[in-house]
């Protein structure tokens, strides 16, 4: 039997089955009724048990991070005792629409009207009838949370914080109200300073529920998930949006992911100026051997205007010098290309002659690097960073050794980057023989 005021308890309730068995009473009709988020919130929607003082919700592009933060401050001020609540977001316009008026914020929320909180837009409070207030606040101004004392919060897209940490700490302090101050934070991952000490916390403080974008597919556009799934599934950035993973960055790393995810965004026209395959061979074969990195890149324009473009990875591992010759040859054809960057430092020539007898029938250049792979790899990657290299699609393997590239994660030979880098800088690089870093 539950009281006419429900305790925090209540989150933890099959609804579904007690309805189904008809062993409601008067009580619970009327708080299904009332909140029927109770009854249709997935398991990462739901407060988790425990006695935990932070709550972390990371979840995927419309997984109801939002809607789920919300019915948790709306419960904390009907329900939890909660007076004095404070919004986080990004920004002041994110906490009025998106906590406070968007689609699933605060005063949107589905049940009676009477529970509708008032919003006055001078003071940036929130008020319910039962006098329980609100208060905005911006991750860009953590010093405006010094003064204010709350026993609740819900923090939105805290990994989207541009002084995460510092309003993190200035809302931990001012949570001294209460017997037990509670904060709740959702967001979509990013691996950023305050989602990783959340995510290490091991003392029972921080409780973490995870959801996904399919998860919450009923409640979002025909077809979204698919398209996005079709775009970016499988991929770190996917795991990242999608699945509410965090993905971290790897110290050292010359690219990112978020370069990764500007490249993609990059529109690839029909027709280019040049196109290259280049090779990075293999010194053996056979299963264990490095692989052979096969890439083939356009450009248009010049200069400092040009546009470089990754068009395929045909990357292949195992194979006899014929066989990747073979496949240099085939994508050369495919892709348009008017020549071959082969790197020559094992092979020399026998790279050249590899490749005409295996049919390729455009020039082939053979260069030899000189440098350190990371020193010839950085003029590349800057490029990246200048927004002046787009993917012609989705490149899981070669993307994945990019962002590994110069960190201890990378753990074998970065044969696909290698043939990334020789390729954009004989499309991109005027005037070196080589891609190489100078001295100031």
């Amino acid at each position: 039997m539950m009281n006419s005021t429900p305790s925090w308890d209540v989150w933890e309730t099959d609804w579904q089955a007690r309805e189904t068995a008809k062993t409601l009473n008067e009580n619970e009709k009327k708080l299904l009724n009332r909140i029927g988020f109770l009854k249709e919130a997935r398991p990462a929607q739901r407060p988790p048990p425990g006695d935990w003082r932070s709550w972390l919700f990371m979840g995927g592009r419309g997984a109801g991070k939002t809607r789920a933060g919300a019915e948790w401050t709306r419960f904390a001020a009907l329900f939890g005792g909660c007076g004095r609540i404070a919004l986080v977001a990004p920004t002041l316009s994110d906490v009025r629409e998106v906590m406070v008026e968007g689609s699933s914020g605060l005063r949107a929320l589905p049940g009676w009207a009477e529970d509708r909180p008032v919003y006055e837009s001078t003071r940036r409070r929130l008020v319910w009838p039962n006098g329980a207030e609100a208060y905005g606040f911006s991750a860009e101004d953590p010093d405006s949370l010094r003064g204010p004392q709350f026993d609740a919060a819900w923090c939105d897209e805290a990994a989207a914080w541009n002084h995460g940490v510092a309003t993190w700490d200035m809302l931990q302090l001012a949570l001294r109200l209460g017997a037990a101050p509670r904060v709740v934070a959702t967001t979509t991952p990013r691996p950023v300073p305050l989602i990783r000490r959340l995510v290490s916390c091991t003392d029972g403080s921080v409780a973490i529920t995870r959801g996904g974008t399919r998860e919450n597919a009923a409640h979002l556009a025909p077809g979204f998930v698919d398209l996005v799934e079709a775009a970016y599934g499988g991929t770190p950035l996917g795991r990242q949006e999608l699945l509410g993973e965090l993905v971290e960055v790897a110290e050292g790393a010359l690219w990112t992911r978020e370069m990764i995810a500007r490249a993609r965004a990059g529109a690839v026209p029909d027709a280019f100026d040049e196109v290259v395959v280049a090779v990075d061979p293999p010194v053996s074969s056979g299963r264990d051997a490095d692989a052979c990195g096969i890439v083939a890149a356009g450009r248009i324009g010049s200069g400092r205007a040009a546009q470089g473009f990754v068009l395929a990875d045909g990357s292949v591992q195992g194979c006899r010098p014929l066989d990747w010759a073979g496949r240099v040859a085939a994508l050369a054809r495919q892709a348009g290309a008017s020549r071959v960057i082969a790197e020559a430092n094992q092979g020399g020539e026998m790279v050249r002659a590899t490749l005409e007898t295996a049919g390729c029938d455009v020039p082939v250049r053979l260069v030899h690097a000189r440098a350190g792979k990371a020193e010839r790899a950085a003029p590349v990657a800057a490029l990246y960073a200048q927004g002046r290299v787009a993917h012609g699609g989705v490149f899981p393997a070669l993307e994945d050794e990019l962002c590994a590239f110069g960190t201890d994660g990378l753990t074998s030979s970065p044969d696909r980057a290698d043939a990334l880098v020789w390729a954009l800088w004989a499309l991109m690089i005027d005037g070196r023989e080589r891609p190489r870093i100078w001295g100031l």
